[in-house]
């Protein structure tokens, strides 16, 4: 479900050093609501027995012109899906990650977080027949760890998977990468998504966040802001050796800002930033 008027929601002309971070970093064509939240307890509340209230969550994603009831929508779904669930606290309720929610946020952290990634060394590629092993290879292929080069066959890192006897299989090395290879592992979207949050986090970072004292609560959006924009191109493709990237690449410097705005805007104590929406 999209966030309507996201941006229309806030001023045409942000006023304040938070209202330019987050006009910047919304991306209301893809902001959908559900996975913002999945977004935001990945990074704020991931551990077991970690929760947050309605009232943090509210004040949280609404300043992202997000309204309340797209956030009840969304919580609802998540919970049909098994990714949350929700108890009543007093006058309040409190959302938390069930196990399976955990598992997956656990499962994509890596990549998300991880600073200095390093291409894998060894690759196989799986060939599938047109009559035999497609669905194989379509079940490989939903794994972020394989890349789609052609309709019946897909590139993997590592050792061979298990139970693949009906694809043809080859250890192999990059000898050549042609234009036509750069494109599957980056295809014009995702090129152009990438500069759009690399416009999108300079512009935050011209800002100096770190330096305004934010709120817990002000941390809490910037952050969710900053991981959802950043989860959604990195998991699109596998880390690859630099060859296999197109030119005008600019995820390396993505990366860089993404760290450099999360290390000025630690994660937050989540009694603190109850405290704070509380307020």
């Amino acid at each position: 479900m999209a966030a309507r008027g996201s941006v229309a929601a806030m001023s045409d002309a942000p006023h304040t050093w938070f209202d330019t971070c987050v006009h910047a970093l919304s991306d209301p064509a893809n902001q959908r609501v559900w996975s913002v939240i999945v977004s935001l307890f990945g990074d704020l509340a991931q551990a077991p027995g970690a929760q947050l209230s309605g009232s943090a969550l509210s004040r949280i994603i609404m300043p992202m012109g997000i309204k309340a009831e797209a956030i009840r929508v969304a919580l609802h779904r998540l919970r049909k899906d098994g990714w949350l669930e929700s108890a009543r606290s007093g006058r309040t309720s409190v959302h938390y990650l069930t196990e399976f929610g955990r598992d997956q946020s656990a499962r994509v952290s890596p990549r998300i977080y991880d600073r200095t990634p390093r291409a894998p060394q060894d690759w196989h590629l799986l060939i599938a027949d047109d009559a035999s092993g497609m669905a194989t290879l379509e079940d490989l292929l939903l794994s972020t760890d394989y890349l789609s080069l052609g309709r019946t066959l897909a590139m993997g890192s590592g050792d061979l998977p298990p139970n693949c006897d009906d694809l043809l299989a080859f250890r192999v090395n990059a000898q050549t990468v042609p234009d036509w290879a750069r494109t599957r592992v980056c295809p014009p979207d995702l090129s152009d998504a990438y500069r759009a949050l690399l416009l999108a986090l300079d512009t935050c970072a011209a800002q100096d966040p770190g330096r305004h004292a934010p709120s817990p609560g002000q941390v809490a959006t910037l952050r969710t802001l900053i991981v959802h924009r950043w989860r959604r191109v990195v998991l699109r493709h596998p880390d690859l050796p630099p060859e296999f990237y197109p030119d005008g690449w600019v995820g390396p410097d993505c990366r860089d800002r993404v760290f450099d705005l999360l290390d000025a805007l630690p994660r937050p104590d989540l009694a603190l930033l109850e405290d704070c929406c509380q307020g």
